[in-house]
C-alpha cells in the first residue's frame, strides 16, 4: 500500500478530518498527517518518509500483535500501552493493515459516544 492508498481508506471512514498539526514543531522536516474523528487522532504517518503508520490499539491485542508480526512495534511519539506501529510492506498485508486502522477509528469514535 502506498501513502496515496492509506489516505484515501482512511479519509473514506465516515466523518474523518485530516490535519497537519504538528508542522510547527518539526521545522519543515517532516509532515505527520493525522486522521481524526469525533476531533481525536486515530491514525498518523509521515507522508515525507513513508514507512510506517501508527494507530490505536486496543490494549489487550497489543503484544499478540507484537509477538505474530515483525512489523508491529512500539509507536512512533505516542503511549504504548494504547498505540502501535505498523511498518508497511513487510509482514502484515494490506487488508491486515486496514483492519487494524478501522478497529482504531472505532475505538477513538467510541470514546466520544
Amino acid at each position: 500500500m502506498n501513502v496515496e492508498e492509506l489516505r484515501d481508506f482512511c479519509i473514506s471512514l465516515p466523518d474523518v478530518t485530516e490535519g497537519t498539526p504538528f508542522e510547527r514543531f518539526s521545522r519543515g522536516r517532516f509532515t505527520i498527517l493525522v486522521f481524526y474523528v469525533c476531533g481525536r487522532m486515530f491514525c498518523y504517518f509521515n507522508i515525507d518518509d513513508f514507512e510506517g503508520v501508527t494507530i490505536k490499539c486496543s490494549a489487550d491485542q497489543i503484544a499478540d500483535l507484537k509477538e505474530r508480526y515483525q512489523a508491529v512495534s512500539e509507536p512512533y511519539n505516542g503511549d504504548k500501552r494504547y498505540w502501535i506501529s505498523v511498518a508497511v510492506g513487510r509482514d502484515v498485508s494490506d487488508q491486515l493493515l486496514k483492519t487494524l486502522i478501522k478497529q482504531s477509528y472505532e475505538i477513538v469514535k467510541a470514546k466520544k459516544r
